[in-house]
């Protein structure tokens, strides 16, 4: 492949002035110079101003990370069963969840979404281990919700670890992981490597936990009796078998009861080196951060799995992780919340490249330094990923300020994307150009055998793994989707290639397969099918693609179909368990842009849709550059286990199904989503329109992509 890709000339990365693919309008000179009284330019120096502001001293940007209040309710209880109680920060804690809880008492997974019962269980529990009362009036209605729900036995598999760490459910009744599941090669079935990253960092300390079994104990008063439908002493704690004709879920229950008795036999040398074997493997996974995989389920439970095997507080590993959580806490007099994750990588290349869009200078200092920044964060050591991509030289950026072990290739083509945007100094651009290189050769190795690209490995889609009985929250594969294949290859357009490129060619074929019936594509990664059309059409845009084609127009009939009375976009997160409701929700500034986005690559921008979704986005922006947007835009997991969505929607009864509730999801709102994509649009729209000519700039042609020169200063 490298050979190859010397003789295709990556650098295909552009030698010219640093101007991106849709021209060179600039809204802002890099003296700060006066703008034109126009309403469109206004809307975008009062953005790029916004961004300015909030630009960190190092060059990034970096805004929170939301997603529900299990968050503080794991690290109250963590802090517990390290004996690192905090009375301060557990007040705040309490607050920070009381102030989340609905009406009906409970507490959900996404804004507006209806109430989850495993979460209100588990800020229920944290806030009873805080001490407060379970006669107040928000600790009644929170127990009335969860009765009615079937109680404490009805939750979900991980909330009842974190209650059978506290003695407030029995560990018989949770599935079995023998730590020598660790011993397992890659090579063969059930690897710990056949699980997603995320869910393998989570995986390995867990065999330690289900093997363990430890327990605290806690006050009398934080007992959870009052959440059993039955006395505890009736209730039935084997794990629920699986419906009827449910294949490897039916396998999986049978071999659950017999690794039940195997592991009832006194503790053998081979559990032993098991044991010892996933510490050693936790440990070598371990970021400068003192993190895990950069998320919270694999920090945690690493965490309590040292503790487990005597890593106790005060060991510097266990100080090292817990005090790491800090860089996810955002904290206040009366608050506390925790991120499951931080952002930074992706916030500032998207951040970049919206303010390039926009017209900012690429040798402008806010872009200068965010462009050096992220090329210090490239990764350039061995991760997990070389498991299934051997021989291959790193080169990929995470999603996070350390996360090593696991770079993000959706991160990476963004990244490159802002890199090649910008020039640096003369003495700089070699590093630049290498950056760019070695991260598109990292790209193109991880592509999978059906031409697409998961998120972090390449061909992780064993999808017996999702039927463990365990897999009943999140997802525990990283296959293929649509959104990271078109972003892959709107990257590769940059660049210069074309569908003659063959790893193009199979991605542009993989997304044809992909298309929906009714022409939109589903959105991985971003809610949802909004989301999807939008990376899909930018992406074929930039390689070439005739956006004439009937299987485009149905896309775009699809997205005007779906515009709001408002002029803009909205879809609920619901979408990923209802496909009724594909496309449907109140308008966000952020679905309005990607559909701005998706329209617009088709070059008719005379089309009255995009005028009204540019007029929404300039009505509702505030008078600091800024949008507001309370709805959850991003995705964690839709809860699908296998990671990607079911040919048909499983109905109640049905392995796998999900309400509104979306039990098994990990919903997230991006507090810089508003922003960074409705400049992005906004930009992008400006430049491609006569009003640009207001600006001094001669508009050829409309369509991106249109006279872009590739590294050789060749048309495409």
């Amino acid at each position: 492949m490298q050979k190859h890709l010397d003789k295709q000339r990556l650098s295909h990365i552009r030698q010219n002035d640093g101007r991106s693919a849709v021209g060179t309008l600039r809204t802002e000179t890099p003296d700060g110079g006066d703008f034109p009284p126009d309403k469109l330019a206004n809307a975008i120096r009062r953005s790029q101003g916004y961004f300015r502001s909030v630009q960190y001293d190092d060059g990034y940007w970096w805004g929170r990370l939301e997603s529900n209040p299990t968050m503080e309710a794991e690290y109250l209880m963590l802090s517990f069963f390290l004996g690192k109680e905090d009375p301060v920060r557990w007040s705040k804690i309490c607050r920070t969840i009381l102030n989340e809880q609905k009406e009906d008492g409970s507490w959900g997974l996404y804004y507006g979404a209806p109430g989850d019962l495993s979460t209100s269980v588990e800020c229920y529990f944290a806030l009873k281990l805080a001490g407060v009362s379970a006669e107040s009036d928000e600790m009644t209605r929170a127990r009335d919700f969860i009765l009615s729900r079937g109680g404490v036995p009805k939750c979900r598999v991980f909330t009842k670890i974190w209650l059978a760490l506290f003695g407030q459910w029995d560990w018989r009744g949770l599935p079995k992981m023998p730590p020598e599941f660790i011993f397992v090669p890659p090579q063969l079935p059930f690897s710990v490597y056949d699980f997603a990253s995320w869910a393998r960092t989570t995986v390995v300390p867990l065999l330690i936990v289900l093997s363990r079994c430890p327990t605290r104990p806690v006050p009398e008063s934080a007992q959870l009796d009052e959440l059993f439908p039955q006395p505890r002493e009736e209730t039935d704690y084997s794990l629920p078998k699986p419906p009827s004709g449910s294949g490897w879920a039916k396998v999986f229950y049978l071999i659950n009861r017999a690794l039940g008795l195997y592991q009832r036999l006194p503790i053998d040398l081979s559990r032993k080196a098991a044991e010892r074997k996933a510490v050693d493997w936790i440990l070598e996974h371990q970021e400068a951060n003192g993190g895990w995989a950069g998320i919270q389920p694999a920090w945690v439970y690493s965490l309590i799995a040292l503790d487990v095997m005597g890593f106790k507080s005060g060991h510097e590993v266990i100080e090292k992780g817990f005090k790491g959580l800090d860089d996810h806490v955002l904290e206040d007099e009366e608050t506390f919340f925790l991120q499951g994750c931080i952002s930074p990588v992706w916030d500032t290349c998207l951040a970049q490249i919206a303010l390039l869009d926009s017209g900012v200078a690429p040798e402008n200092p806010l872009v200068q330094k965010s462009a050096r920044w992220l090329l210090d964060r490239q990764i350039l050591v061995p991760g997990d990923w070389q498991v299934r991509a051997r021989n291959v030289e790193p080169g990929g950026w995470a999603f996070e300020f350390d996360n090593d072990c696991y770079p993000d290739i959706d991160d990476t083509a963004e990244v490159i994307i802002a890199l090649d945007m910008v020039r640096l100094d003369p003495e700089e651009e070699p590093r630049r150009r290498e950056a760019i290189q070695r991260g598109v050769n990292w790209v193109l190795a991880l592509q999978s055998d059906n031409g697409a690209w998961g998120a972090f490995d390449k061909n992780n889609n064993r999808t017996y793994i999702s039927r463990l009985p365990f897999s009943d929250f999140g997802e525990v594969l990283d296959p293929s989707s649509a959104d990271v294949t078109a972003h892959i290859l709107e990257m590769l357009g940059r660049l210069g290639y074309s569908l003659d490129f063959p790893p193009a060619r199979r991605a542009y074929e993989y997304i044809r397969l992909e298309q929906e019936e009714d022409g939109s594509w589903f959105g991985r990664w971003g809610v949802n099918h909004i989301y999807g059309v939008s990376a899909v059409l930018t992406g074929l845009a930039e390689i070439g693609e005739d956006m004439g084609q009937p299987y485009i127009r149905r896309a775009v009939e699809w997205l005007l179909a779906h515009q709001n009375e408002d002029g803009g976009w909205g879809e609920s997160c619901g979408s990923y368990v209802d496909t009724a409701l594909r496309g449907l929700g109140p308008s966000t500034a952020s679905q309005t842009a990607w559909a701005i986005l998706a329209l617009i690559t088709v070059g008719d921008l005379d089309c009255a849709g995009i005028e009204r979704g540019v007029e929404y986005l300039m009505r509702t922006q505030k008078a600091d550059g800024s949008w507001d947007e309370p709805y959850f835009t991003g995705t964690g997991f839709p809860g699908y286990r296998q990671g990607e969505r079911p040919k048909q929607m499983p109905k109640p009864g049905e392995f796998g199904f999900q309400g509104l509730d979306m039990p098994g999801g990990f919903m997230i709102n991006y507090h810089l989503y508003r922003n960074y994509w409705p400049l992005m649009a906004l930009g992008r729209y400006a430049r491609l329109t006569r009003t640009s000519d207001s600006f001094g700039v001669k508009v050829r042609d409309r369509r991106p992509g249109v006279g872009h020169t590739n590294g050789a200063g060749q048309a495409r």
